[in-house]
């Protein structure tokens, strides 16, 4: 038995380090590329992938609720976008200086991303809003990210609502019109600087008949970080490094999940930020632990999920992570052909895209 588990290791790592980022590309035209959300949230297209088969059928999202079954759960990431996007001027020169909030470090200390960051050197101070608010650099960190102080009279929050921006993803180029739109309707704990997608489609109306067909919803928090936008740079997958994102299951999201999967019911994620969450937070016989903490999960073909059964995503970038996960689970090909599919049928991708099942 030993043996056989060893070869069976040594397998995998195998099929692993012949897995290259060239082998999740896929042709996108610049025009499918979803600009501007739709109306109606839930009103985009549905493009639905049997695991198992590759088989695939076209809907429409509220439709949705014809494959959700009663007993199953269905597992949702309730992070808040914060307007994370800062414009401010170098208080010495006047020069304008870009900050992105990434995370929370202590409660006036967070880790930013500043463009340009020859301009925010350790000391280097940056002035918001005529004044309102000031941010003092006070350390260089992994990949040029730097640690800012900041002051201000009254709430945080309530300065960042009044100076801050949407940090919308930069293959969107239109003006958000309403903010709101960046929001789940189910937002609630704040602190990611991206929004998680796939949630951007249910509305408060299609939940309701979710849970009205016997279907519980689940509420898990990961606060979406930079590495939703940053790039794989590696050519082998193994090299790839995830930057950590900050997860919480509470005692009775686990609890939920676990009883689902001990009555034979499905768990079913929708976005791969929930499904990040639940597989990090999972021992290995399958069952999810509460708490919080960091993860830098990476999921790609040939991983074994341990927690998940289905998946309700959006469609994704050429060589992201977020391909690789969906590739894990569908597997690449029925994946990729799903994608050249979506392509010619002229589905919207990305953020503001629609919508993909993988049953």
């Amino acid at each position: 038995m030993f043996l056989r588990n060893a070869e069976r290791i040594e397998e995998e790592r195998e099929r692993m380090e012949a897995l290259l980022k060239k082998d999740f590309y896929f042709d996108l035209p610049e025009e499918l590329i979803a600009q501007d959300p739709l109306a109606d949230r839930s009103g985009s297209r549905l493009l639905v992938l049997n695991k198992e088969t590759g088989e695939i059928a076209h809907k429409v999202f509220t439709d949705i609720v014809d494959y959700l079954h009663e007993g199953d759960c269905l597992v949702l990431n309730n992070t808040k976008v914060i307007p994370a996007r800062l414009m401010g001027e170098k208080k010495e020169t006047g020069a304008a200086i870009e900050v992105l909030l990434l995370k929370r470090r202590e409660h006036d200390v967070w880790e930013t991303l500043v463009k340009p960051g020859k301009k925010a050197r350790v000391g280097a101070q940056i002035v918001f809003g005529g004044g309102l608010l000031t941010g003092t650099v006070i350390d260089v960190i992994e990949e040029g990210n730097r640690l800012i102080q900041f002051s201000y009279e009254g709430i945080f929050e309530e300065v960042l609502d009044k100076l801050g921006e949407m940090p919308l993803p930069p293959y969107i180029t239109h003006k958000l019109q309403d903010k709101n739109r960046y929001q789940t309707v189910y937002a609630k704990q704040e602190g990611s600087a991206a929004a998680p997608t796939a949630g951007l489609h249910f509305t408060q109306e299609l939940l309701k008949k979710v849970e009205e067909k016997g279907v519980r919803l689940v509420y898990v928090t990961l606060h979406v970080g930079l590495g939703t936008f940053r790039p794989v740079k590696e050519d082998n997958l193994l090299n790839h490094h995830m930057h950590s994102e900050w997860y919480e299951i509470t005692p009775d999201a686990a609890e939920l999940i676990n009883s689902t999967k001990q009555a034979g019911g499905r768990v079913i994620c929708v976005g791969t930020t929930s499904c990040r969450t639940i597989e990090s937070a999972a021992d290995e016989s399958g069952s999810v632990v509460a708490g919080n903490g960091d993860t830098e999960i990476f999921i790609y073909p040939g991983y074994r999920f341990k927690v998940l059964d289905n998946l309700i995503t959006n469609f994704h970038l050429p060589e992201s992570t977020l391909i690789m996960l969906v590739s894990a689970l569908a597997g690449r090909e029925h994946v990729l052909n799903a994608y050249r599919t979506a392509v010619l049928e002229k589905y919207r991708f990305f953020s503001f895209g629609d919508a993909m099942f993988i049953e």
